[in-house]
């Protein structure tokens, strides 16, 4: 008989689909938004605050000590207490961290808050994407996912805008940006009840008839929903139409048959991070410091941002075409050669053309990272595997902002850029050890 997870698998595209991707996507933009306004806040404070760039380095740095820690735990607890759940209360903690961060009142203060930030931050994105990679249709699941992680550039864009129109403004319009993040601790509540609970997850822990009503929720969205719906939802005691899916058995993402896939993800989660952190997060500064001022580096960026969105649709189309694994090596590729161009760029330009083919690639890339975690692992462990590779890409990402005043001193933008490139193209190898699971069932 088909399993419920076999029929969700089945269905075509829906509405409901739609409104868990837009609903999980509205939440991924709100985190990108987030990160991504720290680098304006970063310029600013530089030159109102006077800062080294050892305390730029750390105020860039502790959120992503936060986000490696947030990213193990929040997978974890995904796989325990549900991936909604988890999902609700990371965007409640790094709301209300953030709306705090905008009193800061000291370096210390400020330090103290982006890690609290850090915290929910990690924490949402992988369970965001295995609770969309659970209900997304086989056929198209990865594609589903890429669409899930463009929102990613629309948060990055309105951060962009943020940083242009409102940080300059005058010496508290840095406050006003980091006010705006308190967003997501009300975006909270449509998540907790607005969102359906994974069915995978509910069946790893026996609440078969919750996991049957979502399914016929879904059904009933594509219309093929059984004539007996209502007998089998009200009554959870009567026999159902479908054969329940065993309790899934908890292993390690380490045993034999994981390990090397575990390896390989966690490679490019640290390569990627490093590269991705490093430039993207330095940028605006990077730009001033090569004797732009504040309002023309924030312009800059906010173009060269806009490449993100056509590199996330090619991502998108082409992961179905080519595959998981062909798409992300190919995608990291393009990121060494564009990472590579821009350490040499001089003029504006090249400044802005070899940034937006890294935003281009850069960004494909993860959509089809995100894709392809959440199908390497079963159900019990999917949460924790996605979680645990995030983390480790969380401690290159804490480097990468430390990392770059080192490398500015020692051989300029062409040295910090090369050492990115580099980084990609180690991704790109480990990226082609990984299995190809386009198309397939997940486990």
């Amino acid at each position: 008989m088909t399993t419920r997870t076999q029929r969700l698998d089945e269905l075509p595209f829906t509405g409901k689909h739609r409104r868990l991707l837009a609903g999980s996507g509205v939440g991924w933009a709100l985190d990108a938004m987030d990160v991504g306004l720290i680098s304006f806040v970063m310029a600013a404070l530089a030159v109102q605050w006077e800062l080294s760039p050892t305390q730029l380095s750390w105020i860039g740095s502790i959120g992503f000590v936060g986000m490696a820690i947030g990213a193990s735990v929040g997978g974890l607890l995904a796989d325990r207490i549900g991936r909604r759940q988890v999902f609700a209360i990371t965007l409640l903690v790094y709301g209300l961290a953030t709306g705090a961060a905008a009193l800061s009142v000291s370096v210390a203060m400020l330090i103290a808050l982006r890690f609290v930030v850090g915290l929910g931050l990690g924490a949402e994105l992988p369970v965001a994407s295995t609770l969309v990679s659970e209900f997304a249709p086989r056929k198209i699941r990865g594609r589903v996912v890429v669409a899930l992680e463009a929102f990613w550039a629309v948060g990055w864009l309105l951060a962009a805008l943020i940083g242009y129109f409102v940080v300059p403004l005058n010496d508290d319009g840095w406050r006003w940006a980091l006010a705006v993040g308190i967003v997501p601790a009300a975006y909270a509540l449509v998540v907790r009840f607005g969102l359906p609970e994974s069915v995978r997850f509910l069946e790893s822990k026996g609440r078969h008839a919750e996991a049957e009503a979502i399914v016929r929720d879904y059904e009933r969205s594509a219309g093929t929903a059984p004539a007996n719906e209502s007998q089998a939802v009200e009554s959870p005691g009567s026999v159902e139409p479908v054969a329940p899916a065993e309790p899934a058995q908890r292993v390690s993402i380490w045993a034999p048959h994981l390990r090397a896939r575990t390896a390989a993800l966690w490679i490019v989660w640290f390569g990627i991070n490093l590269s991705y952190y490093g430039a993207f997060i330095w940028l605006p500064s990077l730009l001033v410091a090569q004797g732009f001022d504040l309002v023309t580096s924030f312009g800059y960026t906010l173009i060269i941002t806009l490449a993100q969105l056509p590199g996330y649709g090619a991502a998108a189309w082409l992961i179905e075409v080519w595959g998981r694994r062909v798409t992300l090596a190919a995608f990291l590729t393009g990121s060494a050669i564009a990472a590579a161009l821009f350490g040499l760029a001089e003029t504006p330009a090249t400044i802005i053309a070899a940034g937006m083919a890294l935003s281009f690639f850069n960004l494909g890339a993860w959509g089809a990272l995100y894709a392809i975690g959440p199908e390497l692992y079963p159900t019990a462990v999917r949460g924790s595997g996605t979680g645990a590779a995030a983390a480790f890409g969380r401690l290159a990402s804490i480097l990468a902002p430390l990392l770059v005043p080192l490398l500015l001193d020692s051989g300029g933008s062409g040295l910090v850029f090369g050492v990115f490139a580099a980084a990609f193209v180690v991704a790109a190898v480990a990226a082609f050890t990984l299995p190809e699971r386009a198309g397939t069932v997940l486990e």
